[in-house]
């Protein structure tokens, strides 16, 4: 079992920055690859960001590209997720998620945290 707790969440204004956290627990060793996804309201989940724990390689998906920015610290077993010039778009609640070696998708999430971007 792998626990996931985001933080850094809150409300901003147009053009502002967040910077989200997650911390994992319990079976580091087995991580895979994390990624941030986030679910507007009445809207499904959609991918954000991506990275590779063991080489760092990223992905993004392409409404955030040049704006947001996904990094890990193993050490501390977190991933970040750097998020500039925000749009009220970006509202939504952000998901952590962990996908373990050997498995194909992400099995374990975190609780949320939200994200308000006002105009």
């Amino acid at each position: 079992q792998v626990q996931l707790v985001e933080s850094g969440g809150g409300l901003v204004q147009a053009g502002g920055s967040l910077r989200l956290s997650c911390a994992a627990s319990g079976r580091t060793w087995s991580l895979y690859r994390m990624g941030w996804f986030l679910q507007a309201p009445e809207k499904e989940r959609e991918f954000v960001a991506s990275i590779s724990w063991s080489d760092g390689s990223t992905d993004y998906t392409n409404s955030v590209k040049g704006r947001f920015t996904i990094s890990r610290d193993n050490a501390k077993n977190t991933v970040y997720l750097q998020m500039n010039s925000l749009k009220p778009d970006d509202t939504a609640v952000y998901y952590c998620a962990a996908r373990i070696v050997g498995r194909y998708s992400y099995e374990y999430w975190g609780q949320g945290t939200q994200v308000t971007v006002s105009s």
